[in-house]
């Protein structure tokens, strides 16, 4: 159509009368006089706008969908940051939670022998020949070299060298590692000895042995030893739970026993320890060990079997054996 004068005209009549026709129905409300013209449109334009929406809403929410993706993505990688931080949260809420209740039996322990500790946690072990560890705890923390360093369980080994921030703690299972022990209930002395490396891996259960100092000396599986003490209380002080006899070996013709050791401390995951810095004013001897376990309870036999019944049928039949024999040898009225 061209665009001329008429045709200008007819569109500006047209937007009146369609500006008017809404002011008086807008305003008109329920009891608009236009209000039957109203339903007459919605009866003849309904299905064509339903129809034109049906096919414009898919184009329309793909396009939405394609200027919403950079969004829900920025929003779904914020998402796993978030889950992935409560996570981590998480986890060091349980680690805490372990190191606390580590720290909490090693202040039990160091209250029961009368040790004064510094607490201490494992940052790193030692790659070398020698069975060590690294502890956060140095020389600024009053930390000095040949202190005993011992964990919840029992007696870890001793500081060896020592700097600001650090120490090194040469572990009790080191080869070089030698420690003097006593026996519970017999306090018969003896050496303790690492086996280095070889008694922790592969599962190995006794990573330390024992010889007594009397050979004949009486010494069981089961017993428990704990640290003698150093002179001057260094670099071992006394009363350290270090393990149970597991098995004892006598080498033929040898004249000394040695004993292997399973130790109360698992050396393989060593966490929260301390520092001993100053010993107890007296020897705490068996008082930190944990109490014995109580011997397992033997069944009764049964009464079908009793060992009594089996006594008696072979005596009765001992007795008509005997009775058997008597006449054969029996001397002769002659002799």
């Amino acid at each position: 159509m061209n665009d001329t004068r008429r045709s200008r005209v007819v569109l500006g009549v047209l937007l009146g009368a369609a500006l008017l026709m809404i002011t008086i129905d807008y305003r008109g409300g329920a009891d608009s006089p236009l209000r039957a013209l109203r339903g007459v449109g919605a009866t003849v334009f309904g299905p064509v706008e339903r129809a034109s929406a049906t096919v414009v809403r898919p184009v329309g929410n793909t396009f939405d969908a394609i200027t919403d993706a950079p969004d829900q993505r920025r929003r779904a990688e914020r998402l796993a940051r978030e889950n992935q931080r409560l996570r981590e949260q998480l986890r060091a809420n349980r680690l805490n939670q372990s190191r606390a209740d580590q720290l909490d039996r090693l202040l039990g322990t160091a209250g029961v022998g009368g040790y004064r500790i510094r607490a201490a946690q494992v940052i790193s072990a030692g790659q070398g020949l020698e069975d060590t560890v690294t502890i956060d705890i140095g020389s600024r923390d009053g930390v000095r070299r040949d202190m005993t360093v011992i964990a919840a369980e029992g007696l870890v080994g001793r500081v060896t060298r020592v700097g600001p921030a650090t120490a090194t703690v040469l572990l009790a299972t080191d080869v070089t590692s030698t420690v003097g022990a006593r026996l519970e209930d017999s306090k018969e002395i003896g050496i303790v000895q690492g086996r280095g490396r070889r008694g922790l891996g592969g599962g190995g259960q006794t990573p330390l042995r024992y010889q007594l100092l009397d050979a004949d000396a009486p010494m069981r599986v089961g017993q428990r030893l704990v640290t003698l003490g150093s002179q001057g209380e260094r670099p071992y002080v006394p009363g350290v739970p270090i393990g149970v006899v597991e098995r004892i070996d006598r080498p033929v013709g040898g004249l000394t026993r040695t004993a292997y050791v399973r130790p109360f401390v698992r050396f393989t995951s060593l966490d929260v320890v301390a520092v001993v810095v100053e010993p107890p004013k007296k020897d705490p001897r068996d008082s930190v060990l944990p109490p014995s376990p109580k011997p397992s309870v033997t069944p009764s036999a049964s009464p079908s079997a009793r060992p009594d019944d089996k006594k008696d049928d072979k005596d009765e039949k001992d007795d008509k054996d005997a009775d058997r024999r008597t006449p054969s040898a029996r001397p002769s009225t002659g002799d």
